[in-house]
């Protein structure tokens, strides 16, 4: 197939990455460890644990885990937001030889106990907040052990105490729990010491992660990620972001989105890992003033987001005035960026935001914009090294340039297939390796591609199609308009019409202004007929705003 994207890569980006270097993301690991023993690898809440500790944690929770009984290809579901606990356990499960199923701490007891049991989780590392919640479903879960932490559990004296003792009784962030024979991660950590590790040859074809995806739209599947999927990714991305000169000098990453999301764990953790990087840990993004205060002693170099965080941090008092002059890079992903955040966030930081695109089912990046790029473009970039895109349209058949059809993406960074779910994989992978992202997008004759919107959030108005993208970008754009989203609503004649979801910037909005606003942009059948204010909107985890929830609740 032509790939006219490759006229458009970086100087030094290869065509083809070479993923022989490692065997599995231990590889990785021990040899950050090696090269970079004294730097930080992870700082949080003011506490810091270098890669020589880390290295020495990991061991010992993986003795513990393997004298517990847990052997090679097993689960261990770890459900933490960014504190230091997480990639203490993360990669001393992995030196355990276990497969790691990253699960969201808001889960609620329907959801963490569909996890756990179509995991086949033998174990799981929990904050001691949600442990009410674990207790509640552990009679229909397979799981055997229980580790709980505290939040402030790796922070040191007397910061632990004083974290744990605040989350426990002054703010009573712990309800009542009783789980028999649960260990706390530190009694793991104590005693692992002295116990010995038979590390285990993981290879390529090992499951490195479960990475749940799809609750929002139907049953959450579990992608299975191996080795290699994760390794080939963070070759792929470290190449694109090292031609633009990341990883020259110790860089210091922002992490707000949270690791057990597939684009931290990859573009934080791991890229930065293989530079000898610190990741900044951010446990609770949503409180913008501590968010900021952090900022504010921090001279980072480089910052992953989704579009809801760099709005809501641009609209936080105080992030206008830090310096900025260490900043290299922002990369955003998750969610379609807004032109008007992207240009804002310009004008304010003097740095352009990078659009980037990937899935959970692709580990996850797919396509990046040129980290040089001089200003916003409105693409999600061009297809990174050793990855074919492709516009498929309703028959099957790749649709030519410039023309809108479904999203296709073969590479070696894309999963296995969809945990014990054979017929849901057969819908989304074709015979020859082919992901059907759902969604809809095109090609630029330079060989950037394009998202038009997600295929099951195309609105259709009277045979036409309404994509959610535009309506947001244009509302986005009025100064009185903090955040919005746009969703179909049924109408008797039309089939559907466009509805939008806002929350103000400006108490003073109306909904005339925004209908002048949208007879000014928009063409008539794309203008929303409703128009509902909220204080907030309904996200996910990592801040993505979910439109199916509004349609939900539409009452007009």
């Amino acid at each position: 197939m032509d790939k006219p994207w490759l006229f458009q890569y970086p100087e030094d980006v290869p065509a083809e990455i070479d993923i022989s270097r490692y065997r599995s993301i231990l590889d990785l690991f021990s040899q950050s460890c090696r090269d970079f023993p004294e730097r930080a690898a992870f700082t949080c809440m003011g506490a810091s644990l270098s890669y020589a500790e880390l290295d020495q944690l990991t061991r010992d929770f993986a003795a513990w885990l393997q004298a517990r009984g847990l052997k090679r290809g097993d689960r261990i579901a770890i459900m933490m937001p960014n504190v230091l606990q997480y990639p203490v356990a993360m990669f001393g499960a992995m030196r355990a030889g276990l497969t790691v199923v990253n699960t969201n701490p808001l889960y609620t007891q329907r959801e963490l106990r569909h996890q756990l049991i179509d995991s086949g989780a033998r174990a799981i590392v929990i904050l001691e907040s949600q442990a009410h919640v674990l207790e509640k479903v552990l009679d229909e879960a397979p799981v055997e052990q229980v580790i709980t932490t505290g939040l402030g559990d790796l922070l040191g004296f007397p910061k632990k105490l004083i974290v744990n003792f605040m989350m426990r009784k002054v703010k009573k962030l712990v309800p009542a729990w009783n789980i028999p024979g649960a260990a706390s991660f530190n009694q793991a950590l104590s005693e692992g010491a002295s116990l010995p590790l038979s590390q285990p040859d993981l290879t390529f074809e090992d499951i490195a992660f479960l990475q749940y995806t799809g609750g929002t739209t139907g049953v959450a599947k579990g992608a299975m990620l191996t080795h290699k999927n994760i390794v080939a990714n963070m070759e792929q991305s470290r190449c694109w972001m090292g031609a633009s000169g990341l990883g020259q000098n110790h860089e210091i990453i922002i992490t707000a989105l949270p690791l057990y999301h597939i684009f931290a764990l990859t573009a934080n953790c791991l890229v930065f890992m293989s530079m000898g990087g610190t990741n900044v840990l951010i446990t609770n993004p949503r409180d913008m003033d501590g968010f900021v205060a952090e900022l504010k002693k921090t001279p980072f170099t480089f910052m992953t987001g989704v579009n809801t965080l760099f709005n809501g941090l641009l609209n936080a008092p105080g992030f206008a005035e830090l310096d900025f002059s260490t900043l290299k890079g922002t990369l955003g992903g998750g969610m379609a960026v807004q032109r008007a955040v992207a240009e804002r966030w310009k004008e304010v930081t003097g740095v352009t935001l990078i659009e980037a695109y990937g899935l959970t089912e692709t580990s996850p990046a797919a396509c990046i914009n040129p980290m040089d790029l001089e200003n916003y473009n409105g693409c999600i970039g061009l297809p990174i090294s050793s990855t074919e895109c492709a516009i498929m349209g309703e028959d099957g058949q790749f649709l030519p340039q410039g023309e809108v059809g479904e999203l296709c993406v073969r590479g070696p960074q894309v999963m296995k297939g969809y945990w014990q779910r054979p017929e849901a994989t057969a819908e989304v992978l074709t015979r020859d390796g082919w992901l059907r992202t759902g969604d809809m997008a095109m090609m630029t004759p330079e060989g950037f591609f394009k998202i038009v919107d997600r295929k099951k959030d195309m609105i259709l108005v009277s045979g036409f199609n309404v994509y959610p993208n535009e309506i947001e970008d244009v509302f986005a754009s009025h100064d009185k308009v903090l955040e919005v989203a746009a969703v179909g609503v049924p109408h008797e004649y039309s089939g559907e019409v466009v509805k939008i979801h806002v929350v103000k910037a400006d108490p003073s909005l109306t909904e005339e202004e925004l209908h002048a606003h949208g007879k000014e942009n928009l063409t008539g059948y794309k203008r929303p007929k409703h128009i509902q204010f909220h204080d907030e909107l309904p996200k996910s985890n990592v801040g993505k705003i979910l439109r199916r929830e509004l349609r939900e609740t539409h009452d007009d």
